[in-house]
């Protein structure tokens, strides 16, 4: 008998369970401010990265005007990509780029004048077209890139089915026809595609640029440099009012993050006051964006788990400290648990895993120390 209770009290203890209630999303607590959307007309914001804030709108498709540009330069730039400082192929003007560049001209649409057997480089020609918004150059692109206009807008409407946009369809490259129709969350979709050529982010940021023949151009987008504003594309007809797409860098703590949004469709009776709309409704969702996109505390230091013993022994686990991220009340957000096994038991403070949101990772410690099992349990437990 005396060598029988040895060998019990002798014998490994098994392991210990750690168990976790962690769910793989949680939502920032709180609600989500009133946010000053448009009286009129649709908008689209999110933040890169984390998630769509909202909209506003029917997000039926209406006209965009200029806004349609973005595909052009989007196209552009992926058939024909630029890098640095390449200035890219030449393109040349011909006697029907004149032409066409004529037609326009009484028709008040906005241009760049050219002339015949002029160079300009594909990036000349894509800052004519992103910061004077010139028509006659999104013509002169379209069919220097797919040999004529119907079949540069076949790539258009074949790239915005790629990308999803299914309340969008281009009619002309340029965006003056009220034909060429679209919605503010499609527009966004395209923007965040966009943004990742780096040319094109780099040319829609530039407040001016030097052209051949036109000479100084300057930039429409009257936002530039106001709130974080870098970009991307003025739009206004008197069909399709006054639009904007946006980027803006707003820094939280030390994360650098990229705002995304669209307005369309606000009212004005010439395009100095659509777009001072439009421009009025932006700075309002910029400033209020500021205010609720913040650190918070997702998940806070009280116990999510628990390890227990074989003989029964129980401690919980608590977040080291509180897990805090950046979003705004309501967001969802994915988590991650890790945990490693323990041994039979734990002592308090033991780190037995770590929870992860958004890149901020919190270790999982015990908030005390199991018991020792007792002398009685060891020599009854089971072999």
């Amino acid at each position: 008998m005396g060598g029988g209770v040895a060998a019990q009290l002798h014998r490994a203890l098994p392991a210990a369970s750690l168990t976790t209630d962690v769910a793989a999303s949680l939502k920032i607590p709180g609600k989500l401010p009133s946010i000053p959307w448009p009286a009129k007309g649709s908008a689209e914001l999110l933040i890169e990265g984390m998630g769509r804030i909202g909209g506003s709108g029917d997000n039926d498709p209406e006209p965009i005007g200029s806004v349609a540009k973005v595909m052009t330069a989007y196209l552009i730039l992926k058939n024909h990509p630029l890098s640095g400082d390449d200035e890219g192929p030449t393109l040349t003007v011909t006697s029907a780029d004149v032409a066409d560049y004529n037609a326009r001209i009484p028709l008040g649409q906005s241009l760049v004048p050219i002339t015949v057997g002029e160079k300009l480089t594909e990036r000349d020609a894509l800052e004519a077209l992103m910061l004077p918004s010139a028509n006659n150059i999104a013509h002169m692109l379209g069919v220097w890139d797919a040999g004529s206009q119907d079949a540069f807008l076949q790539k258009m409407n074949d790239a915005a089915a790629e990308l999803g946009m299914t309340g969008t369809h281009y009619t002309d490259p340029s965006g003056y026809l009220p034909t060429t129709i679209s919605t503010a969350a499609d527009q966004v979709t395209l923007a965040r595609a966009a943004l990742k050529d780096e040319v094109f982010a780099e040319i829609v940021e530039m407040p001016s640029a030097t052209i051949p023949v036109a000479g100084k151009i300057k930039n429409y987008n009257d936002l530039l440099g106001e709130l974080g504003v870098f970009g991307i594309k003025t739009g206004s007809t008197g069909e399709a009012g006054g639009n904007l797409v946006f980027a803006a860098r707003l820094t939280v703590g030390d994360q650098k993050l990229i705002v995304v949004g669209a307005v369309f469709n606000q009212p004005g009776a010439h395009t100095p006051e659509q777009l001072a709309n439009v421009n009025t409704v932006v700075r309002k969702l910029l400033k209020s964006v500021r205010t609720f996109v913040k650190e918070y505390t997702l998940l806070a230091d009280k116990a999510v788990g628990q390890v227990k013993t074989a003989w029964g022994s129980t401690v919980t686990v608590s977040p080291a400290i509180p897990l805090k991220v950046i979003g705004w009340p309501g967001l969802t957000v994915n988590v991650k648990t890790t945990t490693s096994a323990p041994a039979s038991g734990v002592t308090q403070g033991q780190v037995v895993g770590a929870v992860e949101a958004s890149g901020v990772r919190v270790d999982l410690s015990t908030d005390a120390a199991t018991a020792e099992p007792t002398f009685w349990w060891k020599v009854k437990r089971k072999p």
